[in-house]
């Protein structure tokens, strides 16, 4: 059933992409007609482009399976994807365009090749393609979420990596996951956990496997032995369940590694800071202006903003509070004041959710992160960024710095408006350890482009954040 429907998925997605790129061209050509820039010469009738339509179908299924466009992912976010549709696309036009002026080369048609209408059925072919996908994710999301074309689950482990994974999973029932049970040798069987029943212990598994019809075994175990790890693989009957593993320890110690040798002896990599050399003038740059410009762009709201914190609330407008920034030298991070002034006469603490030390006006501009905006301040003087790891108070990185490994790497980097870890939603009261992990992540694996995407997914995350209070 799990074959079939995926293999349902990737023929629809096949049929999609040949219709998208169809009507493309269609709308390229009737463009072309339409809109006399720079005027048309000699545009035949759009019949006589029929072979050139059949090429570009052709080549854009084969450029997008070749680049595997038709994996089916579990998650893939909607711009990298369009980031790879562009580029695939891209390439697949000129491939297009080049077979399309050899075949007709020495043609008896005459067949003009009007260079307007290609950018547009390139352009076109991006945003049809990737709406049309989008589409189908869409339905297949929904049929997900009502337990339709999803992949039973079993979890290996009941203790915390276990109950982790459950939760992610109840939270993005997009990714096509129905959690059967758990199975683990230190609870008994029939017991439930968050609701779902622990089935019996590792020597089970086969039994369950079949007995349950599952389809995917997780194993969240990550303090188990090689050897126990093995066994519980060649238990799952590989051939007919997929199986995944939740890294140990050794993940926050390297997050991307690579693999080399040395005259034949099989070596590890270890990826290290990205950010350096011409890099960091160029980060400086987008810093220095992006900052600048949403500063003076954003000023009038801000004027408001500080009149309306005023209204509210007795006190100052800004709120200053010393934070840890790059190579763990403190600085004074500027907010808006979303507090009452005496909100830590008994010291500091976390924000929680209806926390009564934020006023009417700071609930409603924490939930926007508006508080945060004066921070472009610090971007612009260089103390911050407007992508990387948050900075945390002092008190807490010395917390953190004894308990999580490599906390104080994320200080390699300076700290950010936002970052990846914020964008995968790991902000206010959430896993320290796991936004540690996503720091170092990103530190590890700068690019400009991965800084825009991290801002464009903070803008589209702004109005659905349901951490931000």
């Amino acid at each position: 059933m799990k074959h079939r429907a995926n293999l349902l998925f990737t023929v629809l997605l096949v049929l999609n992409d040949a219709a998208m790129v169809v009507v493309a061209f269609y709308l390229a050509y009737w463009l072309r007609r339409v809109v006399p820039v720079p005027p048309a010469i000699n545009i035949a009738p759009f019949a006589n482009y029929a072979t050139m339509v059949i090429i570009q179908v052709i080549v854009m299924i084969t450029v997008y399976f070749f680049s595997r466009l038709y994996d089916l992912k579990r998650t893939m976010p909607r711009l990298d994807e369009f980031y790879r549709l562009f580029a695939v696309t891209s390439v697949g036009t000129l491939i297009t365009v080049a077979l399309t002026a050899i075949l007709f080369k020495n043609s008896t048609l005459e067949l003009d090749f009007p260079r307007v209408m290609i950018i547009y059925a390139w352009l076109l072919t991006v945003f049809l393609v990737a709406l049309g996908r989008s589409v189908l994710v869409m339905v297949r999301n929904w049929l997900r979420r009502r337990g339709i074309w999803t992949d039973r689950l079993l979890i290996v482990g009941t203790g915390d990596v276990g109950r982790m994974i459950l939760q992610k999973v109840r939270q993005m029932p997009q990714l096509g996951y129905q959690a059967i049970g758990f199975v683990d040798g230190e609870l008994p069987s029939g017991q439930e956990i968050m609701g779902v029943p622990v089935l019996g212990t590792v020597e089970d598994i086969p039994d369950l496997i079949k007995a349950h019809g599952i389809q995917e075994v997780i194993i969240g175990r990550p303090e188990l032995s090689h050897e126990e790890l093995l066994d519980i693989i060649a238990r799952c009957e590989r051939g007919q369940v997929g199986i995944k593993i939740f890294p140990d320890l050794f993940q926050i110690i390297a997050t991307e590694l690579s693999i080399g040798d040395l005259g034949g002896l099989p070596l590890l990599s270890v990826r290290d800071v990205a950010l350096r050399g011409w890099k960091l003038t160029l980060k400086r740059a987008v810093d220095l202006v992006g900052s600048a410009v949403l500063l003076v762009l954003l000023s009038p709201f801000l004027m408001l903003v500080a009149l309306a914190i005023k209204l509210d609330s007795r006190g100052p407008v800004f709120y200053a509070q010393e934070r840890m920034g790059l190579d763990a030298k403190p600085f004074w991070c500027l907010k808006f004041r979303s507090m009452h002034t005496e909100a830590e006469k008994d010291g500091p603490g976390w924000t929680v959710e209806q926390d009564p030390r934020v006023t009417r006006l700071g609930r409603f501009i924490r939930r926007f992160s508006i508080d945060e905006l004066p921070q472009l301040i610090n971007v612009l003087l260089g103390e911050m960024s407007l992508v990387g790891p948050r900075p945390e108070r002092p008190v807490y990185v010395e917390q953190f710095r004894r308990s999580i490994p490599r906390y104080m790497d994320r200080h390699r980097e300076k700290a950010g408006m936002t970052g990846w870890a914020q964008v995968n939603g790991l902000r206010g009261d959430t896993s320290i350890a796991e936004r540690t992990k996503y720091d170092l992540w990103y530190i590890e694996n700068w690019s400009l482009w991965l800084d825009f995407k991290i801002m464009l997914r903070t803008l589209l995350r702004i109005f659905g954040d349901r951490h931000a209070y």
